[in-house]
């Protein structure tokens, strides 16, 4: 089994549809979208809906922060995020809105766990940025394999024989093999809005057969998404920042 691994959308649809058509070509049997279909971005209708549509074809469609703010006024977010998270709100359809708040926060299948966040308190959002994090978020669950977004920069890390974490930046394009012996936590990157500094779209494909993670990067046409969001009255950060990945 080869599973997409999407995450971090954030209502870019141009990256959203360049990364589905990547995951075309990669001889996929699933799809599993780690959270926030939208916040930030200018297409949150259009990016809902396919993702509805492919969580009716089967995909993992797992909730995510953003997605959770849709339906709460008391969300902790800078000016910008909130911005567009008032925005969002008025744009969005009731079908859009239930589909949103009735994603779960993780699903479990067999060793492998899905979250957006860490692990820990996975409903408070922690973010997986350090060995430590990975540590913490480990130690909530006994999967080989955890799976998040949600800090929109690609890591792996091990769990070592000494319960310590070692940490690297997977490098698209370079399969990496996931040793059976050990325990692996992915963080996958955004398709929507990058922070490592690429501005093309994240996402990974999981060989189960293989084992071993894929990351890929997929270019997709940044300056329109950014006009969108400017012609929508969003944070112009929120536009400038897709050309630079950050």
């Amino acid at each position: 089994m080869r599973i997409a691994l999407l995450t971090d959308i954030h209502a870019n649809r141009e990256a959203l549809e360049a990364t589905l058509a990547h995951v075309a070509r990669q001889q996929v049997g699933r799809i599993a979208v780690l959270g926030d279909i939208v916040g930030y971005g200018a297409d949150p209708v259009a990016c809902t809906e396919i993702v509805m549509d492919l969580a009716a074809s089967g995909a993992l469609v797992l909730q995510g922060n953003h997605d959770e703010a849709v339906a709460r006024d008391d969300v902790d977010m800078n000016a910008d995020a909130l911005a567009a998270m008032v925005w969002t709100r008025g744009v969005l359809g009731e079908a859009h809105r239930r589909f949103l708040a009735g994603l779960p926060l993780t699903a479990r299948e067999g060793d492998l766990l899905f979250v957006h966040a860490g692990a820990r308190n996975p409903g408070q959002w922690p973010y997986v940025m350090t060995p430590r994090d990975a540590e913490l978020s480990f130690g909530a669950s006994d999967a080989r394999l955890i799976l998040c977004g949600h800090t929109h920069v690609p890591a792996l890390f091990s769990l070592q024989p000494n319960r310590t974490c070692v940490g690297f930046t997977p490098v698209a394009g370079t399969p990496v093999p996931l040793a059976a012996h050990r325990r692996w936590h992915a963080v996958i990157g955004s398709v929507g809005q990058p922070r490592d500094g690429i501005a093309a779209a994240a996402y990974a494909v999981l060989d189960l057969g293989q084992g071993v993670l894929e990351p890929h990067r997929v270019p997709y046409d940044h300056p329109a998404a950014a006009a969108k969001i400017r012609a929508a009255g969003l944070p112009d950060r929120l536009a400038s920042r897709l050309a630079h990945g950050r």
